[in-house]
């Protein structure tokens, strides 16, 4: 009998995992942003001068995949979006609370926010949103310093396996091409 086939060959030393990593084993994947550093690398949010939202308008609609210029916000598609078609509402103004905008940013937040919706519906056929702003680095809001609206198209079968099993959420399209339609059809009103 072989008595060495029941040995595990590898010490036990505490903290590392059973492929030699440091630490211990779960069930998550880990997708590796640096990119995101700047957003978490200090405490320090973006002030007026440094901020990507008050940059943006000062560049072209494609180079900053601005879909839509209001009078007091515009319409940008989301760096880092959550689904496909992932557009966020912004004020010009940088101001961090949505009780800090003006009675008419309010409205055409709102007013861009409807839009942004029925565009969507029909450049991208989904059947349905998630709206939200994230008042706060507690609450999440990876640029607390300027207020944002959030909206993201979900369809009926968007959360396939990918994501569940490999956590990973895949995009089929480019921002570029995706700020393209969307902007042509807010351009385009509907028959």
């Amino acid at each position: 009998m072989n008595e060495s086939a029941d040995v595990d060959p590898t010490p036990s030393i505490e903290g590392v995992g059973e492929r030699g990593t440091v630490g211990v084993a779960d069930d998550l994947a880990r997708l590796w942003v640096p990119h995101r550093m700047v957003y978490v690398s200090d405490d320090r949010q973006p002030t007026k001068s440094d901020c990507p939202f008050c940059a943006a308008p000062d560049m072209s609609d494609e180079d900053a995949l601005i879909v839509f210029r209001g009078k007091t916000a515009y319409v940008i598609m989301n760096l880092f979006p959550y689904n496909n078609g992932h557009v966020l509402v912004c004020p010009y103004r940088h101001i961090a609370q949505y009780d800090e905008a003006s009675v008419e940013e309010v409205a055409e937040i709102g007013e861009l926010t409807q839009k942004a919706m029925r565009v969507l519906r029909r450049v991208m056929g989904c059947h349905g949103f998630n709206l939200g702003m994230n008042q706060g680095e507690i609450a999440g809001a990876g640029i607390a310093a300027h207020l944002h609206q959030h909206i993201v198209p979900r369809w009926a079968n968007d959360a396939n396996f990918f994501p569940i099993i490999a956590k990973t959420k895949a995009m089929p399209q480019l921002l570029g091409d995706l700020r393209e339609a969307i902007a042509v059809a807010w351009a385009d009103p509907p028959d």
